[in-house]
């Protein structure tokens, strides 16, 4: 079970995500401590918090609008989050299931911070409420690259599979 640690609203940008002043810093194990580095509060929250913590984020619509750069996905996966959202602009998506993000369509998702949030096959269920919603699933091969952890460690399975190597 996870637990919801902040609620943001629609047309979240990536520019908002990992803002652009950082783009010079680019690896994965560094962008985590710039993620919502313009809300401090949720900065602050997160790089206090255990990274094996699992924490989930609730988001409206558009999340992750604006231009296409995948840190603002890598900051996000260095924390170990679930991103919970009403639904998630095309390109943030994409990056999303190429680098392992545990993102969730939920468009009717109704929770507050500190709510428990448990995720089942096609639910997300708000114990904390006692309500369940509707996800979206992501296509089985989309969704066999995130439970992999990325197209790259998905590749290199398939690649063994193929070549016989254990």
């Amino acid at each position: 079970m996870s637990k919801v640690i902040y609620k943001i609203g629609d047309d979240i940008s990536t520019d908002i995500i990992y803002p652009g002043r950082y783009m010079a810093t680019v690896l994965p194990t560094e962008t985590p401590q710039f993620a919502f580095d313009d809300i401090k509060d949720l900065n602050k929250m997160l790089n206090e918090k255990p990274k094996t913590d699992q924490a989930v984020l609730v988001c409206g619509k558009n999340f992750g609008c604006g231009s296409s750069r995948e840190q603002a996905v890598s900051t996000l996966k260095g924390h170990n989050l679930t991103i919970i959202a009403r639904d998630f602009a095309r390109i943030f998506l994409q990056n999303s299931i190429n680098l392992g993000l545990n993102t969730i369509i939920c468009p009717e998702i109704v929770a507050d911070v500190d709510d428990e949030i448990k995720i089942e096959n096609d639910k997300v269920v708000n114990v904390t409420k006692n309500m369940s919603f509707d996800i979206i699933p992501l296509p089985a091969a989309r969704q066999a690259i995130v439970d992999h952890g990325g197209l790259i460690p998905y590749t290199r399975v398939l690649l063994k599979q193929k070549l016989g190597i254990k």
